[in-house]
């Protein structure tokens, strides 16, 4: 009987091993038609401006079906100090030709961006039905109001979301207080100044480095814009409790409800901080929990440089997890949520932790690449100092990194065997998941600092079966921002979120993607809407993407003449 279990559990494990290596990633960058370059201030880096890189963010600009996909850039100190002319770095549109290539619409679709740009996050804030673009930068902030016919529309200062002149980071929309706008957070990152830099030289690990920081420097301060529902925010910071006190030096900001009580958190990564936690209080303003949930510190009690930010219930238990990368020499923390508004640092019994030890981690979330119904894991590695290059075991260019999940809490590394170990090695900032062919398997797209991007086809994992949800709001926001979506299927039941941000300042495909494994159908859809409305399907096949029209039920796929 032993013998016939023990010959049982190798072959399981021997079935599962070959089902994962049979998924590969292959970067199609160039057959897919993006050519660009990110720039953040040359190779050299003397000055931490320079070393922080930009974000990418997916959406359906033209309703097509398809997302399209936006590249923040970055520019030199000589272009922002107007010492040199402002060459030809701007951002990029490329707009999904739905054959598996993009082509650049950047200036058809007056959408270029300036200055000096770090995020991006997409929405519908106004509810025309068509997605609208926000984009931090070092100095004013840009918002692109989407005109539904192929371009878009500076309204940022009629907007009210310019937000000064200091260095903003990462932006994440929700719908905080349920009146169907989605509002907005903008974290501010450090106070530096461009005319003025100072050159300044740190050691790190024994190394002479020159871009030091964030220590030593002043924060910039965060806000929360509260949206009007007439084109218009305004600044509610104070008002609403967020106010930045300490000025921690803000990254990542995410928008979900952490606790279940169907209002949406504000959680906010800060590099060498204290991250925060913004428990919603449900009457307009927000208590930071941040130490008492157990996120604003790791499991020594010690603070973080944390980076990049995932959200995803890794272990189907209908409760948010948050996973968070950090810099080289400490692991990355994944916190699991405990229920209760109380959080546990799982990292080490996860087997996440000493496989991230060595890396310096920016983009990060979870997604289901092999659609066995579990959430993996993605991170985007690159360090900050070029100057360590042949002088310790770190480099400046890292390997991307992907943890299976093998249940029960587990995770396991297969870098290597999806293929990952084979591409060459870059310095990764920003970063992305889309099923962007629409085939059913989940793609990465990876902004790389001082070079081309890099866009990962998911090849394999579609074998498996899978479903994705797309949410029109009624009551709610149009793009159903904060709804909660519980699947079931065969006994296996999952849970996701609408949301807009996160990674490290960028934004993934806002459709729900859930892989089924061997289940051909879907038994029970069952959706919370940001509205208050919970709303119940019958079976569906898998295999399709689903568009739910919240009292409506299911509609026709975005892109028919008869889109709703």
């Amino acid at each position: 009987m032993i013998r016939f279990i023990s010959f049982s559990l190798l072959v399981l494990a021997s079935f599962m091993l070959a089902g994962t290596s049979r998924v590969k990633f292959q970067d199609v960058t160039e057959k897919a038609g993006l050519k660009a370059l990110i720039v953040s201030g040359g190779e050299k880096k003397n000055f931490v401006l320079q070393v922080n890189g930009s974000g990418a963010c997916w959406f359906d600009y033209n309703n097509d079906g398809y997302m399209d996909l936006y590249l923040v850039n970055g520019a030199t100190l000589a272009e922002l100090q107007g010492k040199k002319p402002v060459q030809s770095h701007r951002n990029y549109l490329f707009r999904n030709n739905r054959n598996g290539t993009f082509t650049d619409v950047t200036e058809a679709a007056h959408v270029p961006g300036s200055g000096w740009g770090f995020g991006c996050v997409a929405a519908d804030y106004d509810n025309d039905g068509n997605s609208d673009l926000f984009i931090t930068n070092f100095g004013t902030n840009l918002l692109y109001h989407n005109n539904g016919n192929g371009t878009f529309t500076d309204v940022t200062h009629r907007a009210g979301l310019a937000g000064g002149n200091i260095w903003h980071a990462g932006a994440a929309f929700g719908d905080y207080d349920g009146d169907g706008f989605v509002d907005l957070y903008v974290s501010g990152y450090l106070d530096f100044d461009i005319h003025n830099p100072e050159l300044k030289t740190c050691e790190y690990r024994g190394v002479n480095v020159h871009a030091c920081g964030p220590m030593g420097y002043r924060g910039a301060p965060d806000a929360l814009y509260h949206n009007n529902g007439d084109g218009t925010f305004t600044d509610v910071t104070v008002k609403a409790g967020v106010v930045d006190k300490n000025l921690y030096f803000g990254f990542t900001v995410i928008f979900d409800d952490f606790d279940g009580d169907g209002k949406p958190d504000i959680f906010v990564a800060n590099d060498s901080n204290p991250n925060y936690l913004y428990h919603n209080k449900g009457d307009g303003t927000f208590e930071e929990i941040g130490v008492q949930a157990g996120v604003a510190l790791n499991a020594d009690g010690k603070e973080m440089s944390s980076m990049g930010v995932a959200v995803g219930d890794y272990d189907n238990d209908g409760r948010m997890d948050l996973f968070v990368t950090t810099f080289a020499n400490d692991n990355y923390v994944l916190f699991h949520n405990e229920g209760g508004g109380f959080f546990a640092d799982q990292s080490y019994q996860s087997g996440i932790a000493e496989a991230t030890i060595p890396h310096l981690g920016w983009a990060t979330f979870f997604l289901d690449y092999d659609n066995d119904g579990h959430k993996d894991l993605f991170a985007a590695n690159g360090h900050v100092f070029p100057e360590v290059d042949g002088k310790i075991a770190e480099t400046y260019r890292q390997p991307l990194q992907l943890f299976r999940n093998a249940g029960r809490g587990k995770f396991r590394e297969v870098s290597g065997e999806v293929g990952f170990s084979t591409m060459p090695w870059r310095s990764a900032r920003g970063g992305a998941y889309c099923d962007y062919d629409n085939d059913g398997d989940i793609d990465i797209l990876v902004s790389n600092i001082d070079d081309r991007p890099q866009l990962l086809e998911n090849v394999g994992g579609n074998r498996q079966h899978w479903l994705e949800l797309k949410l029109i709001g009624t009551k709610s926001n149009r793009d159903a921002i904060g709804a909660q979506v519980e699947v079931e299927a065969g006994g296996l039941v999952q849970y996701d979120h609408v949301r807009a941000g996160g990674s490290f300042i960028s934004s993934n495909d806002p459709r729900l993607h859930f892989g089924l494994g061997e289940r051909s159908s879907v038994d029970r859809i069952e959706i919370r809407w940001p509205s208050g409305t919970v709303e119940r399907l019958p079976s569906v096949n898998s295999n399709q993407i689903v568009v739910i029209k919240e009292g409506f039920g299911i509609v026709v796929p975005p892109g028919d003449a008869k889109r709703p």
